[in-house]
């Protein structure tokens, strides 16, 4: 198979779809990779490096493009469409239940897309989406903590305080992988946590872990409310996977907290899990943050993207075997080998294969047995 790999176009986004160890992987399985120029520079991967382990570089994005599987890592934007084409197999994040235009595209140019964050394991783990969670889940804590200072619009608060004046107020909505690292580096960092879900055994495993540390609230619109009033910094990682996210904190809530608080909504990319920022949409890393009543809200739509080599890395530890398997055997066979890749299917020829994207968008979904 031709697998290509575009670089991102998306603003201050520096991953790449695949490492050097990912082509070599591939080629040794007697696959061609084409990967466009300077696709890695940024964060010292080098095009020497990716022809070393059996890459060709190509210099355009209509030929990084040109492959049977394209491999990317963020959702294409407009200026890419231009490449879709009939019987081409992207495998990327898509997120497309907040993305109606680029749903159209890839159902217009019958695009099989197959996105990583429906990847879905037997035991509803989303390892695709892991282990970007994992990172946008300790930047969370670390954002939050840079913009409590005065200078970057907070009330000027230290995350864990000093001898003799409190710690600061993190609130976590949603305690699934996202959740659950932004608590851990936020425990580390010194600060008050509290997290809220609606799974009790998850709540009955974190507080197992690190019992006083951490306070496990049920998530319930009172206990939201009252603990985002009291907060000063929020995190909102709520996950329904592939379809749009519960905007669990109000505006009525938000504007409750005090002047110089902190928002960050990782769940941007679904929507959004806080109303404000749904509202005003993702932001960038150009501008992250904008202001409301006050309070400094982060919601940038590629968070990963500022530690992109990081971020690369550990993306393809988990992306490479299924990778792998659909160059090997199709995407078909693939898919009706592996049950979780399956679930992977959004798109092909037309119809939309994923529910919840369906049910966002107002669109037909066709089942997977259809074609499987």
């Amino acid at each position: 198979m031709l697998v290509s790999v575009p670089k991102e176009v998306k603003n201050k986004e520096y991953r790449v779809g695949i490492t050097p160890a990912g082509v070599k992987a591939l080629a040794d399985k007697g696959h061609q990779v084409l990967v466009e120029k300077d696709a890695g520079t940024a964060i010292g991967i080098s095009d020497a490096d990716y022809v070393a382990a059996g890459a060709k570089i190509v210099a355009t994005a209509k030929e990084a493009w040109s492959g049977d599987m394209v491999v990317k890592v963020k959702e294409p934007l407009a200026q890419e469409y231009q490449y879709f084409r009939e019987g081409m197999v992207l495998f990327t994040y898509l997120h497309l239940a907040a993305e109606p235009e680029l749903t159209k595209a890839l159902l217009d140019k019958k695009v099989t897309a197959i996105a990583y964050e429906t990847v879905q394991l037997p035991n509803r783990q989303l390892p695709l989406l892991a282990p970007m969670s994992e990172v946008a889940g300790r930047m969370a804590a670390q954002v939050g903590a840079n913009l409590l200072t005065k200078n970057e619009g907070g009330m000027g608060l230290l995350m864990g305080g000093t001898a003799g004046v409190p710690a600061a107020n993190f609130v976590v909505v949603g305690a699934g992988v996202v959740g659950f690292n932004a608590a851990k580096v936020a425990v580390g960092m010194g600060a008050k946590v509290t997290i809220l879900d609606v799974n009790i055994n998850r709540l009955r495993e974190i507080d197992d872990l690190y019992g006083n540390k951490i306070q496990t609230i049920y998530s319930n619109s009172l206990n939201v409310a009252e603990a985002v009033k009291h907060a000063d910094v929020v995190v909102g990682s709520v996950l329904i996977p592939g379809a749009a996210t519960p905007q669990l904190v109000t505006e009525e809530m938000v504007n409750s907290m005090k002047p110089g608080s902190v928002i960050v909504d990782v769940a941007i990319d679904q929507g959004g899990a806080v109303e404000t920022t749904a509202k005003h949409g993702a932001t960038s890393h150009d501008n992250p943050t904008f202001i409301h009543n006050g309070v400094v809200c982060y919601c940038v739509g590629n968070m990963p993207g500022a530690v992109a080599r990081t971020s690369t890395f550990t993306l393809t530890n988990a992306t490479l075997p299924y990778m792998v398997k659909l160059a090997n055997l199709g995407w078909k066979e693939a898919c009706k080998k592996d049950e979780a890749l399956a679930k992977g299917l959004n798109t092909h020829e037309g119809k939309l294969y994923f529910q919840g994207v369906a049910e966002k968008l107002n669109l037909p979904c066709s089942a997977l047995s259809e074609i499987l």
